[in-house]
This record gives structure tokens, C-alpha cells and sequence, in this order.
């Protein structure tokens, strides 16, 4: 017999499997030695009040042992000989494409511009070590895509909860912890995903895909009104169905398209700093308590959001016990964003705390004024033309890489991350005190944000900080380092896709799919977009 019991407990019964136990079976109205198996359905804190709750729904197998697995299981058939339908890119929405293409018995044939996603990490550690970034391996690109050496959350607010539930059993099927499958905010951390991410790739393979690394698509094969397959920079074509994942970040592919006329419109985003504060600090706000969160919690997280001036003040991707890490993906950038290892336990805390900004804005006079300046530059405008077009469908990719290199400008051209107390950014004044110590491994250096980012982002930022501090007394505080520049929040344009069918509104055998085509904001709706891409080519193509 299975019987599932809610229940609302202290942090030490919900972190102690046998009080946990206990407290079920009472609630159940069963014998504790009855129960043979115990399984968390779901689980979430509530830390509203000064006394922290754990909401739980948890099953009890009572006198009947549990399932031998936890997860369910997919089944991958061997696609040997199959159809081929190429997927470009190896993140979340490739790799889910392409195990949901072997699922309906095509073949994948999947082509990575990076590396395998153990030899990124040579490349990730010279980018502080050397201060060197390499174009086609990086936090951005190679195997798992960015969340792979980023973060590994996997939240989404997605309505789907069917999907949802399929992309975290696969995750656990390929080596995730089953807690995923309960957690509200379920994360698996940058240090355990690579592994998850290569036992994938062997599926794929194993049942007669293809996996090809370091080849770089420059361009999409067209016959007519049709996409026929890609050729990539050796000059090797891949005849098939397109599925494109390139995540938010290849900038070359959004300008191949715009050269081969593919329709494409600029999307609105965010931009703003990386905020860093001490997790102590974070955990002493957000559990009401001044020592912390103590032995039975986890490092705390928070979500906050306001209205400046009609545009969303907002934190992201919120790394609870992580670090900020370079995320540049080019030379004559820096970008900063945040990760957390599956422990969460760092001495810091950081989030994205961003602007919102509509391709309309770029007509505003400071954001008019500042790109007017950066075309001035003789090495920026030697691969940028007509940032004086208010309405080019690239325009905010282009707002994103000015920006970028004013960073690089501000860090004398290493990948130091120009950064500010928080309180002397809110206030408009030079840092004079030697700033924070970091989790930044590149290195930190001083710099007046509130003086040469554009008064657009900077205006509605302090008085967004200044909410912040209002609602959560401490937050606002000089210990604080906000870091330049957080500028990839998501993709910078769409790639218009049919509704129905997500092949390309003018294109046949294209189907954008995930972030880089605008469609999704993160692991999970990546997976689930990847999936439905997959779904597509299956209902269109054959």
C-alpha cells in the first residue's frame, strides 16, 4: 500500500531521515515499522516568518518495498540507418533534441563549434589564469552549452508541468541526484552537470547518433525557400533537417542569417551588473535570523523585482553559496555572470541584477549617445556597421557588444571586471575604500559605473537598489561589489518560427529552437523547446 502525507516541519526534522520518518507515519496513521520505503515528492522551504518551515509531500511504501528506480525511464531505440536531421549546438535544446529525435526513430547527426565538456575546462581556467579567451571554447560554447560551467539550475516557470516533469527524469536517468525531481527550485550544480552532460552524448552515440565537436556551421545550405543542411567552416556540408540551438550567445550565427536575408527581429532583454554580497549576510536577510541559517538550512536565495520608470528592475540567476565568473565569449569583452557548485557553499552570494530594455529604447538619448561614442573607437568599428540604425534587427546584439567592450576599455583590456561598492553606485560617488574581496578569479578593478554606463540602465538601477533596501533591511550596504557587465541574460533577437509547426515562417526545414533563437530563458525551457523542435521535424519533414 502507498500513502502520501503533506507536511509542514522544522528544518531539523526535514534534514533527519528518521524524525522525518516518524513524523509521516503519524501523520499517516500507520505503524513506523510498517514503512519499508520513504519518497519525497515534493519539497520547498517557506521562510516568510521568523520560524523557517519545510512544506513536504512524501510517500510512504507501507508493507510493499519501493520501485527499484526513482526516475521514470526512456527508452532510446538503436537509429542506425534512420533519417539524419542535423542539430546545431550542444547545449540544453541540442542535446534534448537530439535524444527526443532517437525517441522518433531519426538519426541526429549534432555539430558542436566547442569542445567536449571536460576539455573546456582548459580553456575556462586560462580565461582567468592568462586573462585569454578563446572564441569557440568558453563559458558560452562547447558541450552542455552555458549553463553546463554556469550554473546547472534547473527552475523554470514553465506551465508544461508534463515536460518538466520528462527533462528532469532524463537528467536523472543520465546520472542527476532524483532530489531534482522534488526540489521546488531543483539545481544540480557546475561541478556535477559535465558528467550528466557526457553520459547524454554517449546515449546519443550508442543508439546510432552522431556527435562532432569543433565544427563551426557558417552557413545554412538554401535550395529556394528551403533549408537543405549547413556547411561549416572546413568546408564540409550536412545534407538533413536544421534544427538550430546555438544558445543566445553566437553572435557569428545571427550575422551569417542577416547576410543569407534569414528573417530575424531584435527581442527585448536585460543588462546590468553581477551583485555580490557575503552569503552570510544573504542568509541572515532572508532567514530573519542574525546567525544565519544555521545547521539545517541551505544557503538562502531571494527573488526581488520593481518598476523604474516603466521598465522591470529585477534580480537573475540567483547563485545562493556560488561565485561570478567570465563569461566572455570574444576578444574586446568582458561579461560577468554567476554559478554555484551543488553544495552551495561558498562564502559568497551573487544575482544578476538587471534592467529590462525594449529594441524601442535604443531611440533614447543616453543609449543614442553612448553608442554614438563607441562607433568613435577604430577597433570596435572595424566589425560593426550602422549602430546609428535605430531599427536594424540587430540592434540590441550590437548595444550588447558596446557595452562589452566599454568593460574591456574600463580593465585595460584584461578580463578585470570594472566593479563598485553598492552603496557608492546607488549614490553616485567614486569607491574610495579598497573594494570587497571577490569570488571573481580574474580579479576586480575600481571603476564609476554610475559615470559611464548609460543613464538609462544607471538611473533605474539605484532607485531599484534602493527599493530592495527598503524591503530587506541590510541589503543596501558598502560591503556589497556590483560587477560590470551582465549583458546575457538572453538573446538579443527571435528568429520568427511558424507556430504550429516551428519551422521558420519563411524558411521550410528550419526550425530555430531555445534561447539563441528566443524561445526559451534557461535550462529546463530550452530541453522542452528542444523536445518540441524535435516533435516538429518528425510531424514536417517525414
Amino acid at each position: 500500500m502507498q500513502k502520501e502525507v503533506v507536511l509542514r516541519i522544522d528544518p531539523r526534522t526535514a534534514s533527519d531521515t528518521s524524525l522525518l520518518k516518524k513524523q509521516a507515519s503519524a501523520e499517516a496513521g500507520v505503524d513506523v515499522s510498517e514503512i519499508q520505503a520513504m519518497q519525497v515528492i515534493k519539497k520547498s522551504i517557506d521562510a516568510r516568518q521568523r520560524q523557517i518551515y519545510f512544506n513536504m509531500t512524501v510517500r510512504l511504501y507501507v508493507n510493499e518495498p519501493a520501485p527499484v528506480l526513482e526516475y521514470q525511464q526512456t527508452d532510446y531505440p538503436d537509429v542506425s540507418g534512420k533519417p539524419a536531421v542535423i542539430v546545431v549546438g550542444a547545449g540544453p535544446a541540442g542535446l534534448f533534441a537530439a535524444l527526443r529525435l532517437i525517441e522518433l526513430h531519426l538519426r541526429p547527426i549534432v555539430l558542436e563549434r566547442g569542445k567536449n565538456v571536460h576539455e573546456r575546462r582548459k580553456d575556462i581556467a586560462l580565461i582567468s589564469r592568462q586573462h585569454q579567451v578563446n572564441p569557440e571554447s568558453n563559458y558560452a560554447f562547447g558541450e552542455g552549452g552555458a549553463g553546463a560551467y554556469s550554473d546547472g539550475k534547473l527552475f523554470t516557470r514553465s506551465t508544461k508541468r508534463g515536460k518538466v516533469d520528462k527533462i528532469l527524469n532524463v537528467f536523472c536517468q543520465h546520472g542527476a541526484s532524483t532530489s531534482i525531481l522534488s526540489d521546488a527550485h531543483p539545481h544540480i550544480g557546475t561541478d556535477k552537470l559535465p558528467a550528466v552532460i557526457e553520459s547524454m552524448r554517449n546515449t546519443i552515440i550508442s543508439r546510432g547518433g552522431e556527435v562532432h565537436f569543433e565544427t563551426h556551421v557558417n552557413a545554412l545550405i538554401l535550395r529556394e525557400a528551403c533549408v537543405t543542411g549547413v556547411s561549416t567552416d572546413t568546408g564540409e556540408e550536412f545534407i538533413g533537417p536544421v534544427i538550430l540551438a546555438t544558445g543566445h550567445s553566437a553572435r557569428d550565427v545571427y550575422r551569417f542569417l542577416y547576410k543569407q536575408q534569414v528573417l530575424q527581429e531584435a527581442k527585448g532583454l536585460a543588462i546590468g551588473t553581477r551583485l555580490e554580497h557575503d552569503s552570510h549576510l544573504i542568509d541572515a536577510i532572508m532567514y530573519h535570523n542574525p546567525n544565519g541559517r544555521g545547521k539545517y538550512l541551505p544557503a538562502a536565495e531571494y527573488r526581488m523585482s520593481a518598476q523604474v520608470d516603466g521598465r522591470g528592475v529585477y534580480s537573475f540567476c540567483m547563485c545562493p553559496g556560488g561565485f561570478v565568473i567570465p563569461a566572455a565569449s570574444g576578444e574586446h569583452q568582458v561579461v560577468v555572470n554567476g554559478m554555484s557548485p551543488s553544495g552551495r557553499n561558498s562564502r559568497w552570494s551573487n544575482s544578476g541584477m538587471v534592467v529590462e530594455i525594449r529594441p524601442e529604447d535604443m531611440r533614447e538619448d543616453s543609449l543614442k549617445k553612448f553608442m554614438s561614442q563607441i562607433q568613435q573607437d577604430d577597433v570596435f568599428a572595424a566589425d560593426h556597421e550602422r549602430l546609428d540604425d535605430t531599427d536594424h534587427p540587430l540592434r540590441m546584439m550590437f548595444l550588447q557588444e558596446a557595452l562589452e567592450y566599454e568593460c574591456w576599455r574600463q580593465s585595460n583590456g584584461r578580463q578585470t571586471a570594472p566593479s563598485q561598492r553598492m552603496t557608492d553606485f546607488v549614490n553616485s560617488r567614486l569607491s574610495a575604500e579598497e573594494l570587497p574581496v571577490s569570488s571573481y578569479s580574474p580579479g576586480v578593478v575600481a571603476s564609476p559605473l554610475h559615470f559611464w554606463l548609460p543613464r538609462y540602465f544607471t538611473r533605474r538601477l539605484q532607485e531599484g537598489l534602493k527599493l530592495f533596501g527598503k524591503r530587506y533591511h541590510g541589503f543596501l550596504t558598502k560591503e556589497a561589489l556590483m560587477l560590470a557587465i551582465e549583458t546575457r541574460t538572453s538573446s538579443p533577437v527571435r528568429i520568427p518560427r511558424d507556430k504550429e509547426h516551428l519551422t521558420h515562417v519563411m524558411l521550410s526545414g528550419l526550425y530555430p529552437c531555445g534561447e539563441g533563437a528566443g524561445y526559451a530563458g534557461g535550462i529546463v525551457s530550452a530541453a522542452i523547446d528542444g523536445e518540441h523542435c524535435a516533435e516538429a521535424v518528425a510531424a514536417s519533414a517525414f
